[in-house]
């Protein structure tokens, strides 16, 4: 049935309408691109990999159409004269035929052109391999096993591997839809006894069938490149079933492949079926058994019987390859006896741990938001950072660092205007001193408050505390600078005082893209499907629109061979805030290497605080830390750095690239100062050193000495690694401490320690150098969890008291320093606890505990806490049994004897008040003696512990009179309990 005739004449209409608005919308989100590139200079980058993709998808389409479509159309050429006929009569597939033969060329226009979008985006999808094979530096190194330079695994190899992809896509499809064609024209049928073809027909079948086995015969041959990645053996890399089996086997078969295409070439000329049938059955057979069963026979009767000596060649290979690949091959690994003698050592002679970092940038991040956030509208991450700045004196020091970042606008005030015009930015960079805290145990900031204050900001120089980008921005876009100066929109910060209760401003940068013009507002009002941008009267020739503000995901758009640090830092560099992040160069074809998930290697607490999305290249087994990048937090701009100009991947992007990365050398001084050895590299580094740090193929092989990274020992439950920290190290032999990243191992079995690492983390000569002090295997050295269980059982009735009421006992990060031929330990301790009513719990130091040989210290103070382990009035160890004891030592054991009981006595006078309040109804008699002899025992716990102590212990809490009436008790609820008293 025909539709009418204004219907037909509409459908034409509708269908380009449709069209045009898709084509619309392609060209927004391509121009406003363009755009974006062109606000922050990198428009060769858009191009480079636009033009690339063009090319590449016009390529890919026009071959398949042309090799499929020629195919097809020499189908139909060939078909027979008399059709189906000739072969005795119809078939079923007379009526598909005359059911599409009305629209053949419609039908065939429009697969043709599903087949070149699909082969044609397939083939655009893989510009980084087409630009790294045009562009491959080389390594000047060759592998072991062809003697090539490894530039063509890297490079060349996975170009052929895609070539020969699509080739063997292209030859299968055409294979089918000839047959197809063939089929439906009478070109063959299946009959009985068997199938009948024209001539014309077997001879195009054939020709393809041998144009398939020829390409599989090249396949065999540039599979043999590709045992260098094999996982057969015990390790990645050619084990000796590859080398001794299949490579041969490999190269036979493409000989035996290269015979049977020539046999399928023959059943051109010659005719019957019995070439291709003979060619098809030796092609399987060889595959079966030289392909298969003979390299399993090797591996099961030759290397299983013996695979340690078989292999260990092999193992070798990928020991020294993976070594290489990730930058642990000059590892500098030493013994260290680590039996320190707490007696022998003068503190004072070498005060490197009396600065050690204190703060957790994990706990302390809490406590930065309730005392700097100011508003609700402002936040800190959950994972602080730490940097280092000059103190007054000029000295560097340990310093956690945080901006303060906009959430956006209150919930009452959340629309459109607020959102994307007022609400554009946060304020401020908030850093405290990493080893010291004030009279409250609270960060004793040196940068805080809006605008900014304190002696850190003024050292800096901080003349531009605005962030416009960074990495909690939770608004897509936001449009600035369109206000003028007298009506200023964009909120600064909040006032204490005033009519208008905030301070504004306007956007002067240079980092968005301008939205003055209509074309470019109806662009972005396309893009985010938003009407306002239309609209809106706020919206003027100075306004631009600002997206992709995350430093990470900005970088990573500009530089996309990139794979980026999932832990981007702020700094005050030249007086401005900005973004450093460490870039990557990775790869998974580096030969011989040991390949492994990225994801799973950098995994510890502080990533799962961060929530770190999964990486988009996650196998990989070879990485360099190739480039710096800065992100200005105000105006976004992006700048890379070079920082491994000799790393041959970062080479051969920059001849892609050309004049996108800077040179180190570039880099200003006050910038430098501020770079640090990355987490995550460092984190893949001490993955493969856990069992990479052998070298004999022998022990590689038994692993009896592969090391694990231990489990966070402040989390109570849980099988996460710990995290390394940064901190300043004094390593053994070195004059003076050095910003580093350290970490420990424990062995495979058992919870001692293993070893301890760390690399020097400051921009310098020493740059990057890892180091390993390896415990000695025959004397037991403790590892974090036993320190922690130690800490824990030594001072669990200290803590106690402290946690007592509504307050928690956090632990923070359990730090290992090399000290005095020995390893010391040291953990802050905090409460967190309610300080004021509607307020969120936040930690406040209490404790420090120090850990040294067979001593440990608890105090107030780090200094408090070594004076106990070191000095000469610390807490002693038990003495051995008989022996004498001094009228000091009687006093300090009859002390501790007295502070033991009366600790015991306190908890069980809060232990009773506790079951008094339980009781139903409350006993409130009892709850009052209760509380009595707690404020009894906490009074004689003042007067007889050391004042260190003394002024944390907690205060009883206002209690209803022992001698109150039955009929009017305070509810249990509302009754305040104990809480801990702020320390001194």
């Amino acid at each position: 049935m025909r539709l009418p005739r204004r219907p037909r004449l509409l459908l034409p209409v509708v269908i380009a309408l449709v069209v045009l608005v898709a084509l619309f919308f392609l060209f927004a989100g391509i121009f406003t691109d363009y755009l974006w590139f062109d606000s922050i200079g990198f428009t060769s980058v858009f191009s480079g990999v636009l033009l690339t993709e063009i090319m590449l998808f016009v390529v890919g389409a026009l071959l398949m159409v042309a090799i499929v479509g020629g195919n097809m159309m020499l189908a139909h050429r060939t078909r027979p004269m008399f059709g189906p006929a000739m072969f005795g009569g119809s078939s079923g597939a007379d009526r598909y035929r005359m059911a599409l033969d009305p629209h053949r060329r419609l039908i065939f226009l429009i697969g043709m052109g599903v087949l070149a979008l699909f082969s044609g985006s397939s083939l655009a999808g893989q510009w980084s391999t087409w630009l790294q094979f045009v562009n491959g530096a080389p390594f000047g190194e060759t592998d072991p096993l062809f003697n090539m330079d490894k530039s063509f695994f890297m490079f060349t190899f996975p170009f052929l591997r895609m070539v020969l992809t699509f080739l063997f896509t292209a030859v299968v499809v055409s294979a089918v839809m000839a047959a197809i064609v063939h089929y439906l024209y009478g070109g063959f049928r299946l009959q009985s006894p068997g199938v009948h073809a024209t001539r014309a027909a077997r001879a195009h079948l054939s020709v393809l069938l041998g144009v398939f086995v020829l390409l599989k015969a090249i396949a065999y041959w540039i599979d043999r490149y590709g045992l260098v990645f094999s996982d057969r053996g015990f390790r990645d890399g050619a084990s000796y079933t590859d080398v001794s089996a299949v490579l041969p086997a490999k190269t036979i078969l493409a000989i035996i492949a290269l015979i049977c295409a020539g046999l399928f070439f023959a059943g051109v000329v010659r005719k019957g079926g019995m070439l291709p049938g003979v060619a098809f059955g030796l092609l399987v057979l060889s595959a079966v058994l030289i392909g298969g069963v003979y390299p399993s026979l090797v591996e099961q009767f030759q290397v299983r019987p013996n695979q340690q000596a078989r292999e260990a060649p092999y193992i070798q290979r990928n020991i020294d390859a993976t070594r290489k690949a990730f930058g642990i091959d000059t590892a500098k690994v030493t013994d260290y006896n680590a039996q320190g003698d707490p007696s022998k050592v003068d503190v004072n002679s070498d005060s490197s741990i009396s600065g050690v970092r204190l703060l957790d940038p994990t706990l302390v991040s809490k406590t930065y938001q309730q005392k700097q956030r100011i508003r609700g509208f402002y936040d800190f991450p959950d994972q602080l950072d730490v940097d280092r700045y000059p103190d007054a004196s000029g000295k560097e020091r340990d310093t956690v660092v945080a901006v303060r970042e906009l959430t956006g606008p209150p919930p009452e005030q959340d629309n459109w205007i607020n959102r994307h015009l007022v609400y554009t930015h946060g304020y401020g960079i908030v850093a405290a001193p990493g080893n010291e805290v004030d009279s409250e145990g609270l960060p004793d900031f040196d940068a805080k408050d809006m605008p900014v204050t304190g002696d850190l900001a003024q050292r800096t120089g901080l003349k531009q505390p605005r962030i416009y980008f960074g990495e909690s921005s939770s608004t897509e876009y936001v449009i600035a600078g369109g206000s003028t100066t007298r009506t200023k929109q964009e909120l600064d910060y909040p006032l204490s005082a005033g009519a208008s209760g905030q301070q504004n401003t306007t956007y002067d940068g240079k980092g968005g893209v301008p939205v003055g013009s209509f074309f470019n507002r109806l662009l972005y009002a396309t893009k985010y499907g938003e009407i306002n941008m239309l609209l809106s009267g706020d919206i003027n020739p100075r306004s631009q629109i600002l997206y992709v503000r995350n430093p990470r995901d900005r970088i990573e758009k500009v530089a996309p061979f990139l794979q980026m640090d999932a832990n981007p830092y702020p700094a005050i560099v030249d007086g401005r805030v900005v973004w450093i992040v460490d870039g990557y160069t990775t790869s998974d074809n580096y030969p011989y290497s040991q390949s492994k998930s990225l994801g799973d290697m950098v995994r510890d607490t502080a990533t799962d605080t961060r929530a770190i999305p999964q990486q988009p290249r996650d196998e990989i087994n070879y990485i360099r830390n190739s480039v710096k990048a800065t992100v200005d937090a105000y105006d976004g701009t992006v700048t890379l750095y070079a920082w491994d100009d000799k790393d041959p991947v970062l080479r051969t992007w920059r001849n892609a690239f050309p004049g996108i990365v800077k040179p180190a050398s570039a880099m200003s001084q006050d910038l430098r100062s501020h770079l640090r050895y990355p987490e995550d590299l460092f984190k893949v580094q001490r993955d493969m050193l856990s069992q990479y740090h052998i070298v004999d193929p022998g022990a590689f092989y038994s692993g009896q000495d592969f090391w694990n990274v231990p489990n966070d020992p402040s989390l109570r439950d849980g099988d996460v690694k710990q995290p390394p920290y940064y901190l300043s190290v004094k390593m053994p032999g070195a004059t003076e401490p050095t910003f580093s990243l350290t970490t420990t191992f424990v062995p495979r079995e058992g919870p001692n320690l293993a070893a301890f690492m760390s690399v020097s983390a400051t921009p310098g000569q020493d740059y990057g150098t890892l180091r390993i002090l390896r415990m000695p295997s025959n004397t037991a050295i403790p590892g974090p969890g036993q320190v922690q269980n130690n800490f824990t059982n030594k001072f669990s009735g200290e803590l106690n008291l402290l946690g007592l009421g509504n307050a928690q006992i956090r632990y923070g990060n359990l730090l290992t320093l090399p000290f005095a031929g020995g390893l010391v330990y040291i953990e802050p301790v905090y409460v967190q606890t309610t300080a004021a009513s509607g307020q969120e719990p936040y930690p406040i130091l209490r404790r420090v505990l120090v850990s040294y040989g067979n001593k440990v210290g608890s105090a107030d103070s780090l200094d408090d806490a070594l004076e106990q382990v070191f000095g000469e009035s610390a807490a002693q160890a038990p003495p051995p049994e008989g022996a004498p004891v001094t009228s000091g030592e009687t006093t300090n054991n009859a002390t501790a004897n007295v502070l033991a009981s009366t600790i015991d006595e306190a908890q069980q006078a809060y232990a009773d008040a506790q079951t008094a309040l339980a009781a139903s109804p409350p006993d409130w008699v009892k709850y009052g003696e209760a509380q009595q002899r707690l404020r009894a025992a906490l009074d004689k716990l003042k007067a007889t512990e050391p004042a260190s102590a003394a002024t944390t212990a907690p205060t009883a809490a206002p209690t209803p009179s022992p001698s109150a009436t039955p009929s009017a008790p305070a509810s249990p609820s509302s009754t305040p309990a104990p809480s801990p008293a702020s320390s001194s």
